[in-house]
């Protein structure tokens, strides 16, 4: 098998990309079929110097954050390697957010530079967010935005097509860049520690608002290389990356993974199951990523038409519970026999378990694996902090190389889940076997999965108290065979007020992400409380499944 050769902990994602280079320079790094772009690693690490450069001509400066709020397209990838080489710290922006989200991430996050495309469901809705957030870039000259919203923001660039107001375009900024020599790249580069925090990326947390999460060279490529080991992969590889570049699931178990390992990337630029199907048959990729949902509608897709998927052997299915059936049919009708599970989180970079690929089908689906390389995991009981015994219930808490540096600007936040030990306590409750095979039992954190998206109803219970006819409102999951999860919002009006499911969504669309949006309104005039006034969300959520008629869905969730 063979493996790039290099140290964790020694090296920085720049010294990776150059390293590949040089050790498996002719094989296939980067393929997109559809846009016609097949780059070898030589080609690959040229166009991250010349990306990386244009950075330094933008005037960023190591450690300034750099967002990029896009799709899976090729300038992602590019730009996620080339801040790796220059030292910005590049900030993933959801592709689902709205202008709320947005001011509110840009600010936290004190980035100086955005990188944009149009949009994904319309070709200009980024940029009605933008100038929403931001009406002063249009009336600016390129590189010197003064936007009262945003104050650090300064370079916007547009990843599109034409010329707009305010912004660089991306071949003027790789134009830029040509003015920065070699050298000048050179010692930026090694002027980076592998320690350094280069990834950015918000989960939303219980407090209401999102966390940036920061991660270092270090955390991401030990990661990556930990997952890739359990997947086998190498330079013989193929991976095809439908999840979206935006979360931990695509740029590090997608695009990091397949670095470390000198494999091929093959990403899909917005998720459908036919272009799945046609990237793998073309690319002849042999490991393919997604969740659940994605692999139900490709299998589905394969149902209407004959796909070419013989290639496949390995991959990771994560983001929610795998049904069996799938799993057995992605073995079975998609050829991936070795495919894994991966449990974790944003914040442990993001794998901590996994399962292996000798591993059992029902291991692979009653279970989401065992600790990866080098990592520590301990299942603790919640309210004592001490280990329990095998087989019994706790909170799942891991401890190594990938737990982040912290939340950014958020100490407090930071000390609520990594204790003095340096574990990393996930609030999810889970069992550990004799063999230490983990199973994901429930939440202690009031969080809910919809379609692998994760949403803290406070959040959106923060964004709803906006709304000056909403005296209160409590969210919670009700379950959903579609999508695991659905939002409902149990909302109490001011009095006289009067306000329809209709009017409450019309007010969050185009201001949180859609999967944000309660499916459902109730409207209610109290709610079920404890002796001391506690809110029972629990109650609410049963109030949930009996009104909505959702228990069949309740018990095939908890079966």
């Amino acid at each position: 098998m063979q493996l790039p050769q290099f140290e964790v902990g020694q090296t920085t994602i720049g010294q990776l990309v150059d390293l590949v280079a040089d050790q498996f320079g002719d094989h296939r790094a980067l393929v997109y079929h559809k846009l016609g772009i097949d780059l070898n690693y030589r080609q690959f690490r040229d166009r991250c110097n010349e990306v990386a450069k244009g950075f330094m001509a933008l005037g960023v400066q190591k450690g300034e954050k750099v967002a990029i709020w896009a799709n899976n397209v090729p300038q992602w990838v590019l730009t996620q390697f080339g801040t790796g080489k220059m030292g910005a710290v590049m900030v993933t922006v959801n592709t689902n957010y709205r202008s709320f989200e947005l001011e509110y991430l840009m600010k936290q996050s004190d980035a100086t530079t955005l990188l944009l495309i149009g949009g994904v469901r319309s070709r200009d809705e980024y940029l009605r967010v933008l100038d929403d957030v931001c009406p002063e870039l249009k009336d600016s000259e390129p590189g010197r935005l003064v936007c009262q919203k945003l104050p650090m923001l300064k370079n916007v660039v547009f990843l599109g097509d034409g010329k707009l107001p305010g912004m660089f375009t991306w071949d003027e900024m790789l134009a830029l860049g040509r003015q920065i020599d070699d050298d000048a790249l050179k010692a930026r580069q090694d002027s980076l520690d592998p320690d350094d925090v280069i990834n950015m990326q918000y989960t939303s947390g219980t407090t209401g608002f999102p966390k940036g999460v920061q991660l270092s060279h270090t955390n991401l490529i030990g990661n990556a290389k930990s997952m890739a080991e359990c997947m086998r992969l190498s330079s013989k590889d193929t991976l095809c990356i439908p999840v979206p570049f935006f979360h931990c699931f695509g740029c590090v178990i997608g695009t990091l993974c397949s670095v470390v390992s000198a494999a091929a990337m093959a990403p899909v630029v917005a998720f459908n199951p036919v272009d799945v199907l046609e990237t793998i048959q073309a690319s002849r990729c042999t490991a393919v990523h997604g969740v659940p949902t994605m692999f139900i509608a490709e299998l589905e897709e394969m149902k209407n038409k004959p796909y070419d998927t013989a290639s496949l052997r390995t991959g990771v299915m994560a983001g929610s519970p795998c049904p069996i059936e799938v799993m057995k049919q992605v073995v079975s009708t998609m050829g991936a026999s070795e495919m894994t599970i991966v449990y974790g989180q944003t914040e442990s970079s993001p794998g901590i378990t996994q399962t292996r690929p000798d591993d059992s089908l029902e291991l692979r689906v009653t279970t989401v694996g065992r600790a990866l390389p080098n990592v520590e995991v301990k299942i603790v009981d919640p309210a004592s902090g001490e280990e329990v015994p095998r087989g019994q219930q706790g909170e799942l808490c891991t401890r190594g190389y990938h737990v982040m540096k912290g939340y950014y600007k958020n100490p407090e936040a930071t000390a609520q889940v990594i204790d003095a030990d340096g574990w990393l306590h996930t609030g999810d409750l889970a069992t550990m076997d004799e063999n230490g095979y983990c199973k994901i039992t429930g939440r202690i954190k009031d969080m809910i999965i919809r379609g692998g998206e994760n949403i803290y109803p406070r959040e959106i219970e923060e964004f709803l108290y906006t709304h000056p006819d909403i005296r209160d409102v409590q969210v919670v999951g009700v379950p959903s065979r579609k999508y695991g999860e659905e939002v409902v919002a149990f909302v109490q009006l001011k009095n006289g007020a009067k306000l329809t499911s209709e009017d409450l969504r019309a007010f969050c669309t185009d201001r949180i992400a859609f999967h944000k949006i309660p499916a459902y309104f109730v409207f209610v005039n109290e709610y079920p409380t404890t002796a001391s006034g506690k809110i029972q969300k629990y109650k609410l959520r049963q109030e949930a499944v009996k009104r909505l008629n959702r228990q069949e869905d309740a018990k095939i969730a908890t079966a």
